[in-house]
């Protein structure tokens, strides 16, 4: 059977995020140029802008592309059926495991996105921003409902917690002693515990 165009394109974008991924998190972004990208993923110059406008936009994919995986799964754990408190603390385990699996993404994204050009690092924070709106409406559905306390305003548990969350790659090592799904587990254990009302 013939492979459409997006099939047999597709090894060649996913193999330039993947060199600029290792480039950048040896070399930083800014120490990485693009022929050296293009030059390493084997292709020129003229098949990568065919796929990225520039270096900012492989960096913003980079981080992007876990973005959007993120935001699909909060989505569903949003939506679900179960009580608030479980999809809470399903999300907040969620975010916590896929950064971990993600976590050279995520660095040099929080190491580098600094250098992004002004419009490009705009859109980077709308879009996550979406998600942490998305998160804090699980926050203030618990709140509603008498759930959760409603004396610590919804925006500032959330800061706290992805404040810990973005703080990962600064001290998390997948040979440690704690896997990603245990500080998962711990964060959200943490969040929810921070949310139930005071006993009386």
């Amino acid at each position: 059977m013939a492979r459409t165009a997006s099939t047999i394109d597709e090894p060649v974008r996913q193999r330039l995020l993947s060199v600029a991924t290792r480039l950048f998190a040896e070399r930083g972004f800014e120490g990485t140029s693009v022929q050296e990208i293009v030059a390493a993923a084997g292709v020129t110059k003229g098949a990568m802008y065919h796929y990225f406008d520039s270096k900012d936009d492989l960096l913003r994919e980079i981080y992007g592309r876990v973005l959007r995986m993120q935001m699909e799964r909060l989505n569903r754990f949003a939506e679900g059926d179960s009580p608030i408190e479980e999809r809470l603390h399903a999300a907040a385990l969620d975010v916590v495991v896929t950064t971990v699996e993600n976590l050279d993404d995520s660095k040099i994204f929080f190491r580098s996105n600094h250098q992004l050009a002004p419009d490009t690092r705009k859109v980077v924070r709308a879009e996550r921003r979406r998600y942490h709106e998305r998160f804090r409406e699980l926050v203030t559905e618990g709140q509603r409902s008498g759930i959760f306390r409603a004396d610590i305003p919804a925006e500032m548990a959330v800061d706290f917690f992805f404040g810990s969350v973005h703080h990962l790659g600064t001290w998390y090592h997948p040979e440690g002693e704690l896997s990603g799904q245990e500080v998962g587990r711990y964060f959200a254990d943490l969040l929810l515990a921070s949310l139930r009302p005071e006993a009386k």
